[in-house]
């Protein structure tokens, strides 16, 4: 619900630069500003509507003055790549301070999202500032001009300014110019992407490089690859590969998709808007989640083998460790910057619930077993992976002690993706020999007369 459209933000942002406008032309010329009517020195009345900005002049003896502003308005300011923001121009949150009396709630959910104009340049807000104030003066200072007409003129003629700036392209921002909810991570200084509140723009962003280029792609290419690995192993026929096989290597397959495609969707969009953003940023945790569970499956379906009970004691016991992260993923303010650490403690718990069912197979066959018919080797690997993977996201190595440094290449956030993908390649890795292990002694009354020779 929070989701409001581009072009009615865009519409309401242009309404209350005109509003603001009105007051700073109108008093520097001697008009003032009681109860919603314009009045002059001489008590000589001009009605006015503020909220659609339509003017009915009734006086004439207003002096005649040049339309001529100060400040050049006419120039055109040349583009640079340095992105300002104009204080003259109020922000989103200071106006109610402004029009008490005006409803603009539907803008409250936004607030923060003039950190970085549209287009990412400076001149958007001024030539628009300075289009308004020559639009205004010649307005009040003329009983001939339709002040409405003007206004509306130098409303429609900014947003089409705008729209084709931004469509043309954008610029990279700064952390400081971002708004509050993009400032995830303020080791990384330059690079940014600003608001794209256009999901065509957003995805055709994973083309341009910025902060998010490496957490993108890295995500990206591993679902694409297990996807591959996925339709191959699904299709092999049965004498192959047996259906209860593909069912319990289908539960890994997907949790990797899942969690992979959702990180890859998150890094994607997220700059789309702060409700998009918080979305995806639950879907990706859940994703998360959905990895850990799936990681489990074979291990525990090929690990107990023939042993039903603790085998399904230690599938349920994960299942629900699985739904109570992902509730707790969906919590509001577990995306915030300041739970990263929560975030790395609740999957590392869960992914390290599987010590246990470890310890029981380990005592239960001995080392020896559990190294080569288990893949305890490579279960212990993709851990260690998991954890340093999370150590780094946890702690923002290296752009801790370098910041600055690693705005757009080898950041933490990166170095966590490669070892999220690193260990899940193992763990298919250890789980195909575990299977390949099982589909050599037989079914359980073989592997009976194995153990006993």
């Amino acid at each position: 619900m929070c989701c409001y459209s581009e072009r009615k933000i865009f519409h309401q942002s242009i309404k209350i630069k005109i509003k603001k406008k009105i007051h700073d032309v109108c008093d520097s010329v001697g008009v003032h500003l009681l109860n919603n009517k314009w009045s002059r020195k001489n008590n000589n009345k001009m009605m006015v509507n503020v909220d659609d900005v339509i003017l009915e002049a009734k006086t004439v003896d207003v002096e005649k003055k040049p339309v001529v502003d100060e400040l050049g308005l006419r120039h055109r300011i040349p583009w640079t790549d340095r992105v300002t923001l104009d204080t003259d121009v109020p922000r989103l949150k200071e106006v109610d301070a402004l029009f008490e009396d005006d409803d603009v709630s539907c803008l409250e959910e936004v607030e923060d999202g003039v950190g970085c104009p549209l287009p990412s340049t400076p001149e958007d807000d001024h030539l628009l500032d300075c289009e308004m104030t020559e639009v205004l003066k010649a307005g009040v200072l003329s009983d001939e001009i339709d002040l409405g007409v003007l206004a509306h003129n130098a409303a429609e003629h900014a947003e089409e300014f705008v729209r084709k700036v931004w469509k043309a392209s954008w610029k990279q921002c700064h952390f400081h110019n971002l708004p509050r909810w993009l400032q995830d991570n303020d080791f990384l200084h330059a690079g940014h992407r600003p608001p794209l509140p256009s999901f065509y723009a957003c995805f055709k962003s994973i083309f341009r490089i910025h902060t998010e280029t490496g957490n993108i792609w890295t995500h990206l290419l591993g679902c694409v690859a297990f996807i591959g690995i996925a339709i191959f192993f699904l299709t092999r026929p049965p004498v192959e590969i047996q259906f209860e096989e593909k069912i319990v290597f289908g539960a890994f397959f997907a949790g990797a998709i899942i969690c992979l495609g959702m990180s890859f969707a998150f890094h994607t969009v997220h700059c789309h808007s702060e409700c998009v953003g918080r979305l995806f940023s639950k879907l990706d945790y859940c994703g998360i989640a959905m990895l850990i569970m799936g990681s489990f499956v074979p291990w525990l379906y090929y690990g107990f083998y023939c042993d039903f009970q603790p085998k399904l004691i230690y599938l349920s016991i994960v299942l629900v460790l699985g739904i109570t992260s992902i509730v707790v993923s969906l919590w509001e303010r577990f995306g915030e910057p300041s739970y990263r650490p929560l975030r790395a403690g609740v999957f590392m718990g869960f992914g390290l619930s599987g010590v246990i069912p470890a310890v029981h197979y380990l005592i239960a066959e001995g080392w020896m077993k559990a190294i080569s018919q288990a893949s305890l080797g490579w279960l212990i690997l993709m851990g260690v992976l998991y954890i340093c993977g999370a150590m780094f996201y946890a702690l923002r190595v290296p752009e801790r002690f370098f910041p600055g440094k690693f705005d757009i290449w080898f950041q933490s956030h990166q170095i966590f993706h490669v070892f999220v993908i690193a260990a899940a390649f193992v763990h298919y890795h250890g789980i195909t020999k575990m299977a390949m292990y099982r589909m050599s002694i037989g079914d359980c009354a073989n592997t009976a007369q194995v153990m006993a020779f």
